[in-house]
């Protein structure tokens, strides 16, 4: 401890400066960065390094295997590594030399990225979408698309595998560390401007002879031009008629001759056509006119409707809504077969959409018109119950492709429109009567209870208000009575304050059905086909008949009838005819 006696000694100074060298070399590290250290001891399973620090890091062989340096496992070899840890819970340097590397190998893929410039990978796995690259220099894994793989779509790419290859860099994701490489963009560099100069040698309108089919796509098909350009006709190009399927048409390997309509010399890209080569069908649309019968094929069924062709390439558009006059959402592909003849008249010449619409209907008798015709409204026809729902249902007309409408309130006058609803089911024969028609909308309105006798009539045809009549009660409850009349089969309600003049004898209970009564007609509106009866009404009626009647001094008659108050107004009427 002598050294320590005085700081001024050789021995104090000495060590001051040692001190100060250690904690300046352990002040430059920082967790995150990348350090060098130099294996000092190697076992079977771990590499010690020195690193400068307090104690050796520890590094797993199987590691630094994994990432390539199972050379550099000697004791004396330098290694970098990324510090993530100075000290653990155990007080253990934590490192990772396959972290450095990828860091390392980040940055300079980065700068690679940054400047455009090529990098040297190999193919080293499959996955999903494309393959995995490792970069030569640093081991760095990066994604390459299957579409960036090669120039044209390989089926087989394990020759490609571990061989040193060129790629370009196309995208950086810096938040997750991921890099996407293309191979084919190295491949095209090489060949745009021998492109560029190829393309020079062709002309708009050229005709370009015996080019081979390559392949067949949904989209259109691509030729081969003397073996040192791809061209692709689009489907809309291959025949002025509308092809359902190019492979119907085309096969690899087939000749055609093919027409430029176009060339884009900054994407190095020529458009041909084929079916240019022919002469335009639309040109002889003047052989046609409107409103006129023709014949056409049909060559396509969609959801929409349906295309059809009056002469080769000349298509026309068939609406669904033009198919059928008394179904709205017809299915195309129910009605009609590909391949079937049906007649059409044209109702549109669009000369620079270059656009033809047709009709199927039209070439058919209107139903509508037809059922006005033969069955005007007020007409009684069968019919059978197509379909129904809440509220109403469709009878199809017997000799007519029309369905009717019914509705609930039209199948009976006096019964609960729901509960007759539910009596008719599906193919129920029944007879109806045209209620009203739309031509023009392509409606009928049917009804079932007018083929039947209108119980109102009974009050329609000889009777008016005060006429007394004779009913039937039904039944009866706290609102009144419910009564039919002699000769009607319709029931009305007389109301609680119409069945006495008294409050006391206006008593729904007295009655307990089946007798039968008189009354009087209290309101009668033919219009609303409205009635109301009433048992007071009539009481008044009779009251007032035998004052008039007998309305003499003395009299007593009044007395017999069954009215509390009529003898006291007889004997009033008495005394003022003195």
């Amino acid at each position: 401890m002598e050294i320590f006696k005085s700081a001024k000694t050789e021995a104090s100074k000495e060590f001051e400066k040692l001190l100060d060298t250690q904690f300046t070399k352990t002040q430059s590290l920082v967790e995150g960065k990348i350090i060098e250290g130099v294996i000092t001891k190697v076992t079977e399973k771990f590499a010690f390094l020195d690193c400068g620090l307090k104690s050796e890091a520890i590094l797993d062989i199987n590691e630094l295997k994994t990432i390539g340096l199972e050379k550099k496992i000697k004791v004396g070899e330098k290694i970098q590594v990324l510090l993530e840890r100075l000290e653990d819970r155990e007080g253990n340097v934590v490192v990772s030399a396959s972290k450095a590397q990828k860091i390392r190998g980040w940055n300079i893929l980065l700068e690679c990225y940054k400047k455009n410039e090529p990098i040297t990978a190999r193919f080293v796995s499959r996955t999903k979408g494309g393959a995995i690259c490792e970069h030569i220099d640093t081991g760095f894994l990066m994604f390459c698309p299957g579409s960036q793989i090669h120039t044209t779509p390989l089926k087989d790419i394990s020759d490609l595998f571990n061989e040193p290859q060129k790629f370009a860099i196309i995208k950086a994701d810096t938040a997750r560390g991921n890099l996407c490489v293309s191979r084919r963009q190295i491949l095209e560099s090489g060949k745009k401007e021998d492109k560029a100069k190829i393309i020079e040698k062709y002309k708009v309108g050229q005709i370009l002879k015996d080019a081979i089919c390559k392949s067949v796509g949904s989209f259109g098909v691509f030729f081969n031009v003397n073996n040192e350009l791809d061209i692709l006709v689009h489907q809309s190009e291959v025949d002025w008629s509308r092809v359902n399927d190019l492979n119907d048409v085309f096969s690899i390997g087939d000749k055609s001759d093919l027409k430029i309509i176009s060339i884009d010399k900054e994407k190095l890209q020529i458009g041909c056509s084929i079916k240019q080569l022919s002469p335009d069908p639309f040109e002889k649309i003047s052989n046609y006119e409107l409103n006129k019968k023709y014949e056409a094929k049909v060559i396509k069924l969609m959801e929409f409707g349906i295309f059809v062709e009056l002469e080769a390439g000349l298509t026309c558009l068939l609406h669904s809504s033009q198919i059928s006059w008394s179904k709205k959402n017809v299915n195309p592909k129910k009605a009609f077969k590909v391949g079937s003849m049906i007649p059409v008249i044209i109702t549109e010449i669009d000369n620079e959409k270059r656009r033809i619409a047709v009709s199927h209907r039209l070439t058919l008798d209107n139903p509508f018109k037809v059922l006005t015709e033969k069955s005007p409204v007020g007409s009684t026809i069968e019919g059978v119950v197509e379909s129904s729902n809440d509220y109403a249902l469709y009878v199809k007309l017997n000799g007519y492709d029309i369905s009717g409408f019914l509705h609930c309130n039209d199948l009976h006058y006096t019964n609960d429109p729901e509960t007759e609803l539910k009596k008719y089911k599906i193919g129920d024969k029944i007879k109806v009567k045209i209620l009203e028609i739309k031509e023009d909308q392509q409606k009928v309105r049917v009804g079932l209870k007018q083929t039947q006798k209108d119980p109102f009539d009974y009050f329609r045809e000889n009777k008016k208000i005060n006429d007394i009549i004779t009913v039937k009660i039904v039944s009866s409850d706290a609102k009144g009575l419910v009564v039919q009349p002699e000769g009607c089969e319709m029931n009305v309600l007389i109301k609680k304050s119409q069945i006495a003049v008294n409050a006391s004898d206006a008593r729904p209970s007295r009655f307990v059905g089946g007798e039968r009564i008189d009354c009087a007609v209290a309101e009668l509106n033919l219009e609303k086909r409205k009635v109301s009866l009433s048992i007071k009404l009539l009481e008044e009626i009779q009251k007032k008949e035998a004052l008039e009647k007998y309305g003499t001094e003395g009299s007593s008659s009044g007395k017999n009838l069954p009215f509390s108050t009529l003898s006291d107004k007889l004997k009033k009427k008495g005394k003022e005819k003195k």
